[in-house]
């Protein structure tokens, strides 16, 4: 009998599977339902969570999505492309069981739940960033429990093994138009304003400088 090999689309899911499986296990104690994984380019996100995003054609069954974004899979780590899919899946823990803010806002319960499974929340991807906000990513925690449970994950052969090919233009010209244009947001109201790298711009209904954008784990 001829065996036939796995294919991209088959390895690149079956572990994104497994990782979502022992994450859950792990980490959240087998809390959280099943989720459709995808991948989705979402600019300056390196991935997001919708909650109920899709339901069966008879309506019987919904599910809710994490999307990760390939395009940054060749700059990152496997830990930290493995990272940002366990960020969402702190979201999808609040969905399901918490009580999340609207529109969006990383809250109290959100940061809580992100440090005790071994991310920490930061509004500027280092140490001493504000861990609740619109606009927040974390880093792993060196002693957290995601950071073993990770290891231990790559140890078996986890590895997501396709990474995006860019060409060298396309990136010239992706860091071009980033670097004339830069996104700023009110860290309390979320009000939005673009303007010149280093701008220093104000909120006129809260009175507090608007924060530049990072690249956000999710939007």
């Amino acid at each position: 009998m001829m065996v036939t090999a796995a294919t991209p689309t088959k390895r690149t899911y079956d572990e994104l599977n497994r990782a979502y499986a022992y994450f859950n296990a792990k980490l959240f104690r087998n809390a959280l339902p099943g989720c459709l994984i995808t991948m989705q380019r979402k600019r300056s996100a390196y991935g997001y969570f919708a909650g109920q995003r899709f339901t069966t054609r008879d309506g019987d069954e919904t599910t809710d999505e994490i999307a990760l974004n390939p395009a940054h899979f060749k700059s990152r780590s496997v830990e930290e492309i493995l990272s940002t899919l366990a960020h969402e899946m702190v979201h999808l823990w609040q969905f399901r069981h918490g009580k999340p803010s609207k529109n969006g806002y990383h809250n109290k319960e959100w940061a809580q739940r992100m440090k005790s499974i071994g991310l920490m929340p930061t509004s500027t991807g280092a140490p001493g960033g504000k861990v609740t906000g619109s606009k927040m990513t974390h880093y792993i925690i060196k002693d957290g429990a995601f950071n073993t449970c990770c290891k231990e994950l790559i140890a078996q052969g986890v590895t997501l093994p396709y990474v995006e090919v860019h060409s060298e233009g396309r990136l010239r010209l992706k860091a071009k138009k980033g670097a004339s244009k830069t996104k700023y947001s009110c860290p309390q109201c979320g009000t939005n304003a673009w303007a010149k790298p280093k701008t220093r711009l104000i909120c006129g209904d809260c009175v507090i400088l608007l924060v530049a954008e990072t690249q956000d784990e999710d939007d």
